[in-house]
């Protein structure tokens, strides 16, 4: 198991057309990815926070050449769409995660 965890951070500017973009565009963005096991797209909460949003989507994929894939083409897809409609509104994080014990 290989997962990679993606962080969008997006300004207060553009609150409802990044949540409509999270709803309509990016959810089926997802869907779509073949390599992709299980995945959760998330609203980070947290208390450090206190301009914009944060937004995370856990991808699990079966293996770490998937994940490399991934990383490769669609990401660099979806972060390009992302930065033609909101530019620099959305930052994106990007952090690997490689399991060493797991109860998933």
């Amino acid at each position: 198991m290989s997962i990679l965890s993606i962080t969008f951070h997006s300004t207060e500017n553009i609150k409802n057309d990044w949540e409509n973009y999270l709803e309509n565009e990016l959810h089926q963005m997802v869907e779509n990815l073949f390599d992709v096991e299980k995945y959760i797209l998330s609203e980070v909460k947290s208390e450090m926070l206190s301009e914009g949003k944060n937004t995370n989507l856990l991808l699990v994929f079966d293996n770490g050449e998937k994940r490399q894939d991934f990383l490769e083409i669609e990401l660099k897809n979806i972060e390009e769409r992302i930065a033609g409609k909101f530019a620099d509104e959305v930052m994106v994080f990007v952090t690997f995660l490689d399991p060493k014990t797991s109860r998933f």
